[in-house]
């Protein structure tokens, strides 16, 4: 069973930075794609960051370009997002989850953009970025 858990949240000030965590169970990064989301209130889940190892895709939002960073520790089956230089606007509940082969393997974008029902998701953690 796919179960994943997103820890790492918090509040900080704008211009800040926080590193998620997100803890894998069930599979490996080599059977499935990850992926990084988030959800402000009164918004859209939208994609952050998304990477498939199976297929060498990777994705950022323009919006955290050159700010967030994911990354893996497959030691520990752990993926993480680096968050710097935080903006009001990265406010958010972010989610972690699992991306199917076959849906990586249309591109990290179409995984980070929509399949969601396809996703397998774990519990979000709050993000705050006061300004």
């Amino acid at each position: 069973e796919v179960q994943l858990q997103a820890s790492g949240g918090g509040l900080v000030q704008a211009g800040g930075s926080l590193r998620l965590s997100c803890a894998a169970s069930g599979f490996t990064f080599d059977d499935y794609g990850i992926g990084w989301f988030r959800q402000a209130p009164g918004k859209e889940r939208e994609g952050v960051s998304c990477m498939g190892r199976s297929s060498g895709t990777l994705y950022y939002a323009d919006s955290v370009k050159g700010r967030f960073t994911i990354s893996t520790d497959n030691a520990k089956n752990t993926v993480y997002l680096q968050m710097i230089r935080l903006k009001p606007e990265d406010t958010a509940v972010y989610y972690c989850a699992a991306l199917e082969r076959t849906v990586v393997a249309l591109g990290a974008r179409a995984a980070c953009s929509s399949y969601y029902d396809r996703h397998s998701w774990g519990k979000g953690t709050q993000v705050t970025v006061s300004s």
